[in-house]
This record gives structure tokens, C-alpha cells and sequence, in this order.
């Protein structure tokens, strides 16, 4: 059952991020459309800017990073983006003075959007794919309980019960021989020493009236309380 309680949370858990994948999909066409739109706008304000740009960068303005997070027991390598502003105020300082600044610095916000949703995106993906991969191993795992474990488990639990049933019935069996044993005995020698009055003349004395304590035995009485009492 904790099995499957865990398998209900993980599929829960994908099922949201399915959710936002879906609405960040549908954003990112938006904003991809409108970056690409203010990129064709710059570049008709300040004419080819590109080799400038590419010209004016000495390292990484954005950087990707990464960590590590627990979700449902999974374990989920998130992305996000790491800034350095110094570089950001040069370019913006440098590009764009002599016409067309602030379409580039507007198509660069656009883009620096698309970025951060596209980010986005490959966490929730990454995410997707990992609780997706715990739900098949999880899966797995719930079915080899139910399909294999569990009836082995019920089946070697009715064998403990039929042995216990059988060695109760030859105990039962074994109880009835020993008080069937014992009154044969016991009628054996009443007998002899029935005729051993004979014998010796003792016609005197009636035999016939004395109750036996055995008589009150019988083989069709003994149930499961005698056993208790001889264990």
C-alpha cells in the first residue's frame, strides 16, 4: 500500500508539471514571436548590430547553473540563470549610442525573457522525465508485490494453516486411540479380576452394580478443549 501511495503522489506530481509545460509551450511561442519581432525592429532602426555585439562580448553575461531538488522522494536536477550585471552595463553603455538604443536594449529584454522561459521549460522537462522514470520503477515494483510476493506470501501462509489443521486432527486421532486403548484395558481387567472372585467363590459379591469412570468417555466427544488441557 506504500507502494501505492507513492505511485499516486508521482503521478499526481507529473500530471501538474505536464500542466505547466503545456502553458510555458504556449507562452514561448508568444514571446519567441515577439522577440524575433522587436529583433527586426532593432535592426531597422540601427541597421546591423550583430557583428557589434559579438565584437563587444569578452565573457558571459548569463550563465546556467544548476541544483539539486527533492520532489516526492525524487530526486530533480532544476536549471536557472545566473547574471552579471558589470558586463550588462557595459554593452548597454557601448551599443546603441549613436541610433537605435533603445530598440536594442528592448529587443534584449525580449530575448533575455525567451531565455528565462526556455530555462524554464528544460526544468520542467528534466523534471517530467524524472518522475516519469520513478513512476515506471515504482510501477514495477507495485506489480511484483501484487503479482508475486504477496501470493507467495498467501500461499505459503494456507500451507502453515493446513499443517497446523492436519497435526490438530492427528492429535485429535491420537487422543481417541489412547482412551480407546485405555478402556479396552481397563475392560481387560475387570475381567480378570471378575474371574478371579469366580475363583475364589466370591459369588456373594455383585460385580454388576459398580459404575466405571471410563464409561463417560467416548471417542465422538473429544474435541479440541482435551488437547488444550494436555498440552
Amino acid at each position: 500500500w506504500y507502494q501505492r501511495r507513492v505511485h499516486g503522489a508521482l503521478k499526481a506530481k507529473q500530471m501538474a508539471i505536464l500542466h505547466k509545460i503545456y502553458e510555458a509551450k504556449m507562452q514561448m511561442k508568444d514571446t519567441l514571436k515577439d522577440a524575433v519581432f522587436s529583433h527586426t525592429k532593432a535592426t531597422f532602426a540601427a541597421g546591423d548590430f550583430n557583428s557589434k555585439v559579438l565584437g563587444q562580448v569578452k565573457s558571459a553575461t548569463v550563465k546556467l547553473g544548476g541544483r539539486f531538488e527533492n520532489i516526492v522522494g525524487v530526486r530533480i536536477n532544476t536549471f536557472e540563470l545566473h547574471r552579471e550585471n558589470e558586463n550588462d552595463r557595459e554593452n548597454e553603455t557601448t551599443l546603441g549610442l549613436s541610433r537605435g538604443g533603445q530598440q536594442i536594449q528592448t529587443c534584449k529584454r525580449a530575448f533575455n525573457k525567451a531565455l528565462e522561459l526556455l530555462v524554464q521549460i528544460a526544468t520542467l522537462q528534466t523534471t517530467f522525465r524524472a518522475l516519469d522514470d520513478a513512476i515506471k520503477t515504482t510501477n514495477r515494483r507495485v506489480n511484483a508485490l501484487e503479482y508475486v510476493v504477496v501470493p507467495r506470501l498467501e500461499n505459503t501462509v494456507k500451507y502453515i494453516l493446513s499443517e497446523l489443521d492436519e497435526r490438530e486432527r492427528e492429535d485429535l486421532f491420537r487422543l481417541k486411540k489412547v482412551i480407546t486403548v485405555k478402556k479396552r484395558d481397563a475392560a481387560i481387567l475387570e475381567e480378570i479380576a471378575r474371574a478371579k472372585r469366580e475363583a475364589e467363590g466370591g459369588d456373594d459379591y455383585d460385580d454388576d452394580g459398580g459404575p466405571n469412570m471410563l464409561d463417560g468417555y467416548d471417542n465422538d466427544d473429544v474435541d479440541e478443549g482435551v488437547l488444550g488441557e494436555l498440552g
